[in-house]
């Protein structure tokens, strides 16, 4: 459970789908939030539960402690050390700045490195999850930085979801998250075409994963994605765009260490034959679609009501 959130004032950059849900989090715990977003009309409904909407990003600079949650590295370049940034304001910075988006260690290391000269900690917290995760408060974080920069941070971390995993100094958290992430494009392809020979051998989708749920391979991952693979709603969480970015960042990172990475080597081409197929949009669990036109199989809806695993 979070602790007391009062003894700090809070800055939020970025309220798209997942931004909003997090910065909501901290409002309904009792947080002072003060918001940024590019699209003005994106951060407004958050007033409703107590959040000042501001202008620019530099706006944010006497808040204690800002959140970046935007779209990827230049967009977090750009809105912290930038023109304009939250660090711009000569002569006033946040105390600690929190950065959640998914980049790359090269771009938080700029960041880190510019903030600490204006005398701002920046600690990393990568997170795993969507917004209907944040919102049923099963976020999961992971945090690298300054111990004492955690501390302070860590309550409301815990604010946003089920608690956080600190992980060390600099940027050790950005290798974790492309690890998961890396796992996430692995695990979601497995999945794909185990459905796809269970159901081409006779055994409806949602009495396959019913059974998977409930085994030892069963998790809160296979139980969240198997409405989307019973009824084939694509409804974006996380694109094939978004997926290849972290296997590419995931690949990189296994050269520079001499880590051989076979399958996610396989993963990543076969996100990208999902994507020359026009999936772009899409979630990123149209890979079993991909994998039934491969198998010579013609999906269809099931149209069962099944449940997600987020629920109490």
């Amino acid at each position: 459970m979070a602790g007391n959130l009062k003894g700090y004032t809070v800055g939020w950059i970025g309220t798209g789908r997942m931004g909003f849900a997090m910065a909501k989090r901290l409002l309904r715990a009792g947080a002072d939030v003060s918001v940024w977003n590019r699209t003005r009309s994106k951060a407004e409904p958050l007033e409703e539960f107590g959040a000042a909407v501001v202008d620019n990003p530099s706006d944010l600079a006497d808040r204690d402690i800002v959140f970046t949650m935007v779209a990827g590295p230049e967009d977090v370049i750009n809105m912290t050390i930038g023109d304009g940034g939250v660090l711009s304001v000569e002569g006033t910075v946040p105390k600690l700045l929190i950065d959640c988006t998914s980049i790359s260690e090269e771009a938080s290391r700029t960041v880190r490195e510019a903030a600490a000269e204006l005398g701002c900690k920046m600690l990393d917290a990568p997170v795993s999850g969507n917004a209907k995760v944040v919102t049923a408060g099963k976020l999961s974080i992971v945090a690298s930085g300054d111990r004492d920069a955690y501390d302070i941070a860590e309550p409301f971390l815990d604010a946003l979801g089920q608690g956080v995993t600190y992980v060390g100094e600099g940027e050790l958290a950005r290798m974790v998250k492309i690890c998961h992430n890396v796992l996430l494009g692995v695990v979601i392809q497995s999945l794909a075409e185990i459905t796809i020979l269970a159901e081409k051998g006779g055994v409806p989708r949602h009495a396959f994963l019913d059974f998977i749920n409930r085994s030892v391979m069963g998790s809160m991952f296979s139980r969240y994605k198997t409405p989307a693979l019973v009824n084939l709603d694509w409804t974006p969480t996380f694109t094939p765009v978004l997926l290849r970015k972290d296997l590419d960042l995931g690949l990189s990172a296994a050269r520079e260490q001499d880590v051989p990475m076979p399958l996610a080597a396989t993963t990543r081409d076969i996100v990208q034959t999902l994507i020359g197929n026009g999936y772009v949009e899409e979630d990123f669990a149209t890979l079993l679609e991909l994998q039934a036109k491969a198998s010579g199989l013609e999906l269809e809806p099931e149209n069962i009501d099944v449940p997600t695993g987020l629920e109490d």
